[in-house]
């Protein structure tokens, strides 16, 4: 077993449109912001994603390179590389509208990472979902596996078929990571607290609950800790997610919490463990919302 993250799922453009009416373009995709965060964070980490032979494709393969991400699979496994066209409102969040196509090639998995993520449209847009889910399960025996359900109804929709796919994805994890917006399109009939929980219920150690600048909930059977988000001038929220991801299992590495022999350890973690792990990974958010595009933080810039 490596000492190295596996990340999985999409890899796209974000082609960011400003209030003026201009735009322009960000290499992006939640799985290719995570990779790329954890990457700075100093962290071996490889990608299994796809895109196509093309500019765009091309754009986001030196993206990866320049940071020292490595390749799990063949990425030409679709005809064009996907996009995301963002419009940023007047508090910096983005809305999205999405020209996604996915599926996976082969990916390599002669020595099992430490921690498996995945995230967003690749865990549950075929024909590559049912692809991420089986390698979960076939890497759940030696990795920690990782879950942000990052959902996005503009593509995916919304109902029972959304939720089983997500469910699905959640029963196999030990950390769920939902914020306060994907927990309402998945089960608008429940506050966001008993959304948490019905994902708590399939499994996982903990669920990690994000509301923006109200801060994160860590939510276990026995406990609910919270802790505040950094205050910081916002440029965008794009990539907020994604690095708020990579800075939880940076921490939880950190503190001997990740891998398959370490799950009982995981589950049992202390309140103070628990708050400075999510204190570090607010951290690192509150910095990739501070300049434009995904543009996660390196190690330097949180000591």
């Amino acid at each position: 077993m490596s000492d190295k993250a596996l990340v999985v799922g999409e890899s796209l453009v974000d082609i960011v449109r400003g209030g003026d009416g201009s735009t322009t373009e960000f290499p992006g995709g939640s799985a290719a912001n995570v990779a790329v965060a954890l990457a700075r964070l100093g962290r071996a980490v490889s990608f299994a994603t796809s895109w196509g032979d093309d500019h765009r494709g091309r754009v986001l393969a030196e993206r990866l390179a320049r940071d020292g991400v490595e390749l799990a699979a063949d990425p030409h496994a679709v005809g064009h590389t996907s996009t995301a066209q963002a419009t940023i409102g007047s508090d910096g969040a983005a809305s999205y509208e999405f020209d996604l196509a996915w599926r996976l090639n082969q990916v390599d998995t002669t020595i099992p990472p430490l921690v498996v993520h995945t995230c967003s449209l690749g865990a549950v847009i075929e024909p590559g979902a049912g692809d991420v889910v089986a390698l979960l399960e076939e890497l759940r025996g030696t990795a920690t596996i990782s879950y942000d359900v990052n959902a996005r109804p503009a593509i995916t929709g919304t109902g029972p078929a959304l939720v089983a796919q997500v469910e699905a994805v959640a029963a196999l994890s030990d950390v769920v990571k939902a914020s306060d917006e994907d927990l309402a399109a998945l089960y608008d009939d429940l506050d966001t607290l008993s959304g948490a929980k019905r994902l708590l219920a399939l499994g996982p150690a903990a669920v990690v609950v994000t509301r923006g600048n109200g801060g994160a909930t860590w939510v276990t059977i026995g406990q609910e800790v919270d802790v505040a988000a950094v205050p910081v001038v916002v440029a965008d929220t794009i990539g907020a997610g994604d690095t708020f991801c990579a800075g939880l299992l940076d921490a939880l590495w950190q503190r001997d919490l990740i891998g398959a022999g370490r799950r009982d350890a995981l589950h049992s973690a202390t309140r103070d463990t628990v708050v400075s792990v999510l204190a570090q990974a607010a951290r690192a958010a509150s910095v990739t919302v501070s300049r434009p595009g995904a543009d996660p933080p390196y190690r330097h810039e949180l000591q």
